[in-house]
């Protein structure tokens, strides 16, 4: 083969490589903190899916309609939220977002979990997400990529449990 021919192969390969690519790649992120508190105390601000404004600083609202709650965000933006499970025994519940998160996260689709166990006399809370970056095309536009979903998973994650930690030991 020549290296003219050789060349052609090549670029010709390199130009169809994009075509081969498959699109997002699920992400995750496990945030967790102990608290200072029993297991049931902690569990009952948790399961109450209407009210995660009252612990969660960047939440301005949250309303519920049946198994649905819609979050509206302090910094602007809204998402709504579809709720699959609570599991009393279990101390768990899982939801997922119904729709778009809009520009209220980075994100185009998420499923979450928080488990709340015995540790240490007090309390572990983690908090599961799986989710897709907000572009979904095979090169995301900046902002809406993998690194920028991880990251406004990450800080929502991280900001609710301190503020779940902050209003339990502060007796609420």
């Amino acid at each position: 083969m020549s290296i003219r021919s050789l060349a052609a192969a090549t670029a010709f390969a390199l130009s169809i490589v994009p075509a081969l690519a498959h699109g997002p790649t699920p992400q995750k992120v496990d945030e967790t903190v102990t608290i200072a508190a029993e297991p049931a105390k902690v569990w009952a601000v948790v399961k109450d899916f209407g009210a995660l404004q009252s612990w969660h600083p960047d939440v301005a609202k949250s309303t519920l309609d049946g198994t649905d709650r819609t979050v509206t965000l302090k910094k602007g933006g809204e998402f709504k939220e579809g709720l699959d499970a609570t599991d009393d025994a279990g101390m768990e519940i899982d939801y997922r977002l119904s729709g778009d998160a809009g520009e209220a996260l980075p994100v185009s689709s998420y499923s979450v979990s928080i488990k709340v166990a015995p540790k240490d006399g007090g309390s572990q809370v983690t908090w599961e997400g799986r989710f897709y970056r907000a572009d979904t095309n095979n090169e995301p536009e900046e902002g809406k990529d993998d690194a920028a979903a991880v990251a406004g998973m990450t800080e929502f994650l991280k900001t609710g449990l301190e503020g779940l930690k902050k209003k339990i030991e502060a007796g609420g």
